[in-house]
């Protein structure tokens, strides 16, 4: 795809091509030489800091897409073994319906309970997938028929489950060992599995105790180098005969500690301010920053409205101190006004359960930079 299909080179949220891609080189091979040496990686790191972009940027290399089948499941929103099951089934014949191939005549043959929701296509003739959560009635057995479907595949197969840590909070016991023995007996499917909660995504593989310890090669992911993003953004104004000045990326990258989507978000409305033959300055990043984030004030009020008293003073404590250490102490709570160490406390283990605070290298910050920043200065 061409720059000059987009109105908006500064792609947000999706994937299009490596040319609105910016550098994650190294990353790339780290991930295909494990791959290509049959070794399954976990991949954590904070949200929003690209690892589904990464994902799609692997899938979209000629290496591995003429060599493997690849599957991107996302389960960030379930929260039983069925909703995984579903989501991989869904994923498998949804990415397998537009080719040609034998394997994806047998999908309805081997994964047999989900012959429920096969229908033929009134228009085409061709079998759909038209099966809802209720219609799996045994997900360990649709699973295993997953599993088995995968084995017959024609060539490897690459499956990465996007927020794996999720299925430590299923309430079917015994999930991880499942998955644990059935990813282990699978010949020809290699697994990247990505997580936000590094807490949670370590224990997983790095705990003696946890049954996929040791059963992928562990990945961390940085922010992209601040002059590699400078210098991304200035050949994308120029293809679109704009340009921006090094300071105004620099800034914004360090505003928000250079994770992807936020940077992001704000060079895609900088551009929009910016008309051809002009120069995007310093001055436009306060606009930038007005129309991104207070065209969500709305949302960030009902969110407000449904936390707890005490629960906003600490939330909106946090957001203004950026990243916050020692949040109990004396010094915090006067600072603040805040109640007492354990009213504080109680707070917290509800602000980290909800994901609307994150612990990282002992700082307590809000996972929304943006929502941060309303709260901070707005609220």
């Amino acid at each position: 795809m061409q720059a000059t299909l987009l109105r908006n080179p500064f792609v947000v949220g999706k994937y299009i091509s490596d040319h609105y891609f910016c550098d994650r080189e190294q990353e790339t091979q780290f991930l295909t030489k494990q791959l290509e040496n049959g070794r399954n990686v976990a991949l954590i790191s904070s949200r929003r800091i690209g690892k589904s972009g990464l994902i799609h940027h692997l899938f979209n290399q000629s290496a591995i897409w003429e060599q493997y089948y690849v599957f991107f499941v996302d389960l960030y929103a379930t929260n039983s073994l069925a909703e995984l099951v579903y989501a991989l089934g869904k994923e498998i014949y949804e990415q397998l319906k537009p080719i040609k191939t034998q394997w994806k005549e047998k999908f309805f043959q081997i994964v047999s309970s989900f012959r429920v929701g096969f229908k033929l296509d009134a228009m085409t003739g061709s079998p759909t997938f038209d099966i809802g959560l209720g219609d799996i009635q045994t997900p360990l057995t649709t699973l295993d028929e997953i599993f088995q479907y995968i084995d017959e595949a024609d060539k490897p197969c690459i499956i990465a489950i996007d927020e794996f840590q999720q299925i430590s909070e299923y309430a079917e016991k015994n999930v991880e060992a499942f998955l644990r023995t059935k990813i282990q007996q699978c010949k020809k499917g290699q697994f990247i599995f990505a997580g936000s909660k590094r807490h949670m995504m370590s224990q997983m593989f790095l705990s003696s105790s946890k049954p996929f310890y040791q059963s992928a090669i562990t990945m961390g992911l940085e922010p992209i180098p601040i002059n590699t993003y400078t210098q991304f953004v200035k050949d994308l104004f120029a293809e679109y005969n704009r340009d921006i000045k090094d300071e105004v990326v620099e800034t914004v990258w360090k505003q928000y500690d250079g994770f992807t989507w936020y940077v992001q978000m704000m060079m895609n409305e900088l551009f929009v301010l910016t008309s051809e033959g002009d120069t995007c300055t310093t001055d436009c990043i306060a606009t930038a920053w007005k129309n991104v984030v207070l065209s969500q004030e709305m949302g960030y009020r009902e969110t407000m409205n449904r936390l707890a008293p005490k629960q906003k003073i600490v939330l909106q404590a946090i957001a203004k101190e950026g990243r916050a250490r020692n949040i109990t102490s004396a010094q915090f709570i006067k600072k603040y006004h805040l109640n007492s160490a354990s009213s504080v406390q109680a707070a917290v283990k509800s602000l980290l359960k909800n994901e609307m605070v994150t612990y990282e290298e002992g700082c307590y910050r809000l996972s929304d930079f943006f929502f941060a920043e309303w709260l901070a200065n707005v609220f």
